[in-house]
C-alpha cells in the first residue's frame, strides 16, 4: 500500500503533513505512531526531513471542523505549534477537505480557529496565552509549580550563570530571554541546557529575542526535541507576551525569524495581566508553502 503525504513549510519550519482522513498508517494507534518511524521519516540524509509530522484527524467534538496533532522529529507528541497551525489550514482548503476558510480544531492544548486570507497569508487565534507556573510546568527556587505565583520573569542557573527567563505557555511551554544581541547569542550552548533544565520537567522550548523597538523584536526558538529552526510560530507568540508584560512591547508587533516575518497581535491589560483566568487570545499572520507531494509505499 502507499501513504500519501505533503511537505509542506511555515517560515522554514519544516513539515510532513498526513491525512488520515481517507487513509490510514499501519503502525498508528491512539497513542500515535512509533517514535523510531518517525525519527526515520524526520531524517534528512535518508528520509523525508522535517522539524515536526502533522496530522489531520476526525475530531472528537462534533464543534470542531478537525483534530490537529504534532510528533517533533525525535517522536515525541506535543501539544502545539503555530507555524504548523497555518500550514495545516492551507492544507485542509488546498486538498478541498473543507469549504469553509475559517477552521476550527482541536489540539492537545485546546481549540484553535484558524483564517485562510485571499492573499494567501493565514491568521490563527493562538488562544490565551498563561503564565500560570504549573500550566507548563515550571518550579522556581524548589516551590512546586502549583504554590508559585505567576511573575513577569524568573532567575534560571544554567551552567552556572543566573539567565533572566519569562515562562509562557502557548498551548507548549516556553522560557523567553532577552538578549542585546541575538545574531551572537549563545544559542547552541544555552538552548540544550534550557531545554532540559530541572526546573522544567516536562522540558521547554528556549527562546532568545532581541528587541529593536515596541513594535520589532527579532526571535531565535531551540525548540524541544528538534533544535534551533528557522521559525516558531508559538515562539514567536511566547517572545510577544514575554516583552508585552515587561512593559516593553506594544499590541502589534513585527517578529523577525530566521525564514521571514510574522505578524503577532496580543492585547495586554495591565489589570489583569497576572491574573492566570483574564489574558486575552494572541493573534498570529504570516505564510504557508506547499512544497512538494510524495508518497511512502509500504509491503
Amino acid at each position: 500500500m502507499t501513504l500519501k503525504f505533503s511537505k509542506m513549510h511555515g517560515l522554514g519550519n519544516d513539515f510532513m503533513v498526513i491525512d488520515l482522513l481517507s487513509q490510514s498508517i499501519p503502525a498508528f494507534t491512539q497513542k500515535g505512531l512509533p517514535a523510531e518511524l518517525i525519527r526515520e521519516w524526520s531524517n534528512r540524509q535518508f528520509g523525508i526531513g522535517f522539524d515536526q509530522l502533522l496530522l489531520v484527524e476526525a475530531p472528537t467534538n462534533p464543534k470542531m471542523d478537525f483534530r490537529y496533532r504534532i510528533f517533533n522529529a525525535d517522536g515525541n507528541e506535543v501539544e502545539q505549534c503555530g507555524n504548523g497551525a497555518r500550514c495545516f489550514a492551507k492544507y485542509v482548503v488546498d486538498h478541498q477537505l473543507t469549504s469553509k476558510n475559517h477552521i476550527l480544531v482541536e489540539t492537545n492544548s485546546g481549540n484553535l480557529g484558524l483564517s485562510v486570507q485571499t492573499n494567501g497569508q493565514v491568521t490563527v487565534d493562538m488562544g490565551c496565552p498563561s503564565i500560570t507556573p504549573s500550566r507548563l510546568p515550571f518550579i522556581s527556587d524548589d516551590l512546586q509549580p502549583q504554590n508559585l505565583k505567576p511573575k513577569a520573569s524568573y532567575p534560571l542557573n544554567v551552567d552556572n550563570e543566573t539567565v533572566i527567563i519569562s515562562a509562557i505557555s502557548m498551548g507548549n511551554p516556553h522560557a523567553v530571554t532577552i538578549v542585546n544581541d541575538l545574531k551572537n547569542a549563545p544559542i547552541g550552548r544555552l538552548g540544550p541546557l534550557i531545554e532540559n533544565h530541572p526546573q522544567f520537567p516536562n522540558r521547554v522550548n528556549a527562546g532568545f529575542m532581541q528587541i529593536h523597538s515596541r513594535k520589532e523584536i527579532s526571535v531565535r526558538v531551540f525548540e524541544r526535541g528538534v533544535g534551533e529552526t528557522l521559525a516558531c510560530g508559538t515562539g514567536a507568540c511566547a517572545a510577544v507576551v514575554a516583552g508585552s508584560l515587561l512593559g516593553r512591547l506594544d499590541e502589534e508587533v513585527t517578529v523577525h525569524l530566521g525564514g521571514g516575518d510574522l505578524n503577532i497581535k496580543w492585547k495586554n491589560d495591565i489589570h489583569s495581566q497576572f491574573d492566570r483566568e483574564s489574558l486575552e487570545p494572541v493573534i498570529m499572520t504570516g505564510p504557508a508553502t506547499h512544497v512538494f507531494d510524495g508518497e511512502i509505499v509500504h509491503d
